[in-house]
Formats: C-alpha cells, structure tokens, sequence
C-alpha cells in the first residue's frame, strides 16, 4: 500500500513519455526513409544544403539576437524599478505583460500594418530596415511574457533595496546599479528568458510572413508544403534548437547554483 501512489506515480510518467516521444519518434524515422528502400539521412543533408535553410535561419538568428537584446534593455529596468519603488504597480505590470498570450499575433501584425504602412505618419513598412525593425519590435512583445517573468523571478532571490541603497551610498549611478550590480545577479534568469525568446523568434510564422521577411518560420512552412521528407527533418532539426536552449537554461543555472554552493 506505500508503495502503490509511487507505482502510480511511475505510471504516470512513462504514460506521459510516451505520448510526448513517440510521435517524434516516428517523425524521425520517418525523416530517415527519403531513399527507398533503406534510411538513410538524404533529407537532412537536402534541408543543410539548402541556400535558403542557411538564409532564413541566420536571418532569424540575428533577429532572435536584437529581440533578446531589446527584451533586455525593456524588462531589466522596468522589472528592477517596480520591484523597487513601484510594487503597488505590480499587478497592473503582470497584466500588461501577460497581453501578447491573449492578443493573437494576426491581430498584432495587422495593426502594425495599419499603423506603420507607407501612407502613415511613420512608414516603416516602405524599407528593408524598417520591416525589420518592426519585426523586431513584434518579436520582443511576444516574448515579453516570458522575458518579464524570467528577470522578475530572477530579482526575488535577491535583495534589490539592500543593493540599491549600499551602491548609491558608494556613488553609484543608476546606470551602475542596474548594469553591473542588479544585471549580474540576475545573469541566470535573464539567459532563460534570452533562450526562451530565441526559441520564439526561430518558430515564429505570423509576423514574418505578413511581414514578408525571410525568416525561418514561413520557411519551414513553405517546406511542408513543397517536400515529403525534409519537413520532417526540418523539424526534427528544430525541435533539437529548442531543447538545446533547455539544455542551456539547466546548465546556466546549474553552474549558478554551484558558484553559490562554493562561496
């Protein structure tokens, strides 16, 4: 009888497992039977040696890199100041932030479409950079969720006042505060958010489609409806990038968690 809810539990888990890993499983075998008869990995050498994989992906990798710096420089000093002088301004913060989950993309895209078209007061649609400024701008609101939670939890594990008020009794600017005392102590909690975001941008399909950029999430899309093997292994190739930046958030806070143990 003790040990019947610890049966259940291990139960529970493989019944998950399974559900989670077999379809991948079989995603990925099915990627390996692009030559007849045998497996083999012709479809993921067909997606890396394909121009526009290497275009749309570095393209979305430097817009992932903006996104996350821009999400930086938004949600370290929001977040460190209504924590510090404005907590009673803490529901309404988590409110907006929590925005982009409700709001859909489609809707985010065509307002901006309407707003910054070329006949409007601010035309950044008529050019190649404004188009990916706007992107990027799209992509850091939609990784704001995840973003202002990573840095907000990252700043309740320290003493935000206390630090605060030692580095301005030493002469310290706000922008020293925040970039080298508070920004480090959160370094953790901000790479996961980075990570996060960077998973976000790379699947991203709404945006950059209505957009028209080249970015690797209509490419994917545009595979999967154009090929029988490679979309698979596209997939397969994208499903590694994201638990690579799982992997990344465990072992940055694992390392964490041992440079703490060791002072």
């Amino acid at each position: 009888m003790i040990r019947s809810p610890k049966l259940w539990s291990w139960i529970a888990v493989i019944l998950g497992a399974l559900y989670f890993f077999l379809p991948l499983i079989g995603m990925f075998e099915f990627s390996l039977r692009a030559r007849r008869g045998v497996y083999s990995f012709d479809a993921y050498a067909n997606v890396l040696g394909d121009p526009q994989f290497r275009a749309t992906f570095g393209f979305s990798l430097v817009m992932s890199l903006v996104t996350i710096v821009l999400g930086i420089l938004i949600v370290t000093p929001t977040a460190f100041w209504v924590r510090l002088r404005l907590p009673h301004l803490r529901p309404a913060i988590e409110f907006i932030t929590l925005l982009p989950l409700v709001i859909p993309p489609i809707v985010i895209v065509f307002g901006y479409i309407r707003l910054y078209n070329t006949s409007s007061w601010l035309p950044l649609t008529g050019s190649i950079m404004g188009t990916n400024v706007l992107l990027a701008f799209g992509y850091t609101v939609l990784s704001l969720p995840y973003m202002y939670r990573a840095v907000d939890t990252g700043l309740r594990t320290i003493d935000v006042r206390t630090l605060t008020e030692a580095a301005q009794s030493l002469g310290a600017s706000w922008f020293t505060i925040i970039g080298q005392i508070i920004l480090p102590n959160v370094l953790v909690a901000v790479l996961s958010g980075a990570f996060l975001t960077f998973a976000i941008v790379i699947g991203e399909y709404v945006l950059a489609a209505l957009l028209n950029r080249p970015a690797f999430g209509p490419y994917m899309v545009w595979m999967g409806g154009n090929k029988a093997y490679e979309p698979a292994a596209l997939a397969v190739i994208a499903f590694a990038i994201t638990w690579g930046c799982m992997g990344l958030i465990q072992l940055a806070t694992g390392l964490q968690k041992h440079t703490r143990g060791a002072r």
